[in-house]
């Protein structure tokens, strides 16, 4: 399949793939970032937190799905090879054992304005190519993260 399947043109969607497996790539090392989190907290937020963590990496797992159907639906392969990942992700692997609760959040803040930042790209992109469907589809995702970046903020006092 391509593009021109689903009434896109090939040449403008090609962008949109390429954020799209970008913003793979950054979700898969967000993702496990989360599940470190959710392993190794320790200390007096450890039952909001390991709850928090818990709910955000499930929510990323099906955001990882959702994405990679979407490259899949847009005729392109997605990327799948976790040395795919880690070179093409903004996002950084970080030792979680051992880290101080608040120093998880504000590593998972970190993430979320990466991601944020992806998506506003993302949005762009396809609204450039006419691509409604993703566009919709990241604009959930982004929702969501904006969403958990004013909670996480309050929960750590942050402005």
């Amino acid at each position: 399949m391509d593009a021109k399947e689903i009434s896109l043109q090939e040449k403008e969607v090609k962008a949109v793939v390429d954020l799209l497996n970008e913003y793979l790539a950054n979700y898969h090392v967000h993702y496990q970032k989360l599940r470190g989190c959710h392993w190794n907290i320790k200390g007096q937020n450890f039952f909001t937190l390991h709850l928090k963590f818990e709910e955000l990496y499930t929510n990323a797992q099906l955001t990882i799905d959702e994405i990679a159907e979407r490259v899949l639906t847009l005729g392109k392969p997605p990327h799948s090879r976790f040395s795919d990942y880690i070179k093409e992700s903004e996002i950084k692997e970080i030792n979680t054992i051992g880290l101080q609760d608040m120093a998880m959040v504000d590593a998972v803040l970190q993430d979320m304005a990466q991601l944020i930042e992806l998506e506003r790209n993302l949005l762009e992109a396809s609204a450039n190519a006419g691509d409604d469907g993703t566009n919709d589809m990241v604009n959930r995702f982004m929702q969501f993260k904006e969403k958990n970046t004013w909670m996480l903020r309050s929960f750590a006092g942050k402005k």
